[in-house]
């Protein structure tokens, strides 16, 4: 990977370990579910089960990956759900604006609509052509390879629909509410009016 693909302040590393927050969760498939709610189309939501989610089409994208820690994976191959495909199967509300990406145990990240929607974002269960491991994410992972990584959520189970901006954990904490590598938005006093809802 040439150098002037990295986003300023990252490196690629020799080596390197999955960062997450909290325990790795057990995946039981019987009590697995994905929904999407909130402001869709369908007032009454939708849900996969773990079946009924293999079943969505299914879509590779390679990406360069992004921690807000200063390292880039180059060229990783994800294999799962375009996040296109879901909203084709479960639709918004013309309202909604914003995403939320909800995991196990309460874990959230918020994203624009127009960066769920770019090309590349895809619900992973696949990575280099091999399921997921647990600490990478097992069975589902957010994938959202223009923005830093806490905003591809791991272990990822629903997809809330907003018609306003809510920050999500980190965001809550002091992360940048847009984490744009590029312009290297890493925390919230970074962060020019408009770019988020105020910090409580």
């Amino acid at each position: 990977m040439a150098q002037d693909r990295l986003p300023p302040g990252q490196y690629i590393p020799r080596e390197h370990s999955a960062v997450h927050y909290g325990p790795v969760p057990r995946f039981r498939p019987h009590r697995w579910d994905f929904r999407v709610y909130g402001a869709t189309e369908d007032p009454t939501g939708y849900r996969w089960t773990w079946e009924g989610f293999g079943a969505l089409p299914r879509t590779e994208v390679v990406a360069d990956f992004h921690c807000v820690t200063r390292f880039t994976i180059p060229g990783v191959r994800w294999q799962g759900v375009s996040s296109v495909d879901l909203v084709e199967a479960a639709p918004p509300a013309e309202e909604a604006t914003h995403v939320m990406l909800w995991a196990e145990y309460g874990y959230s990240a918020n994203v624009r609509m127009d960066d769920f929607l770019r090309d590349g974002v895809l619900l992973a269960t696949h990575r280099e052509g091999e399921e997921l491991t647990p600490e990478h994410g097992f069975p589902v992972r957010m994938v959202v390879p223009h923005l830093y990584g806490w905003k591809s959520v791991k272990w990822l189970r629903a997809v809330e629909y907003l018609t306003t901006d809510r920050r999500g954990f980190w965001e809550e904490r002091g992360y940048h509410n847009l984490a744009d590598p590029w312009s290297e938005q890493r925390y919230s006093y970074q962060e020019d009016p408009g770019d988020g809802p105020p910090l409580i």
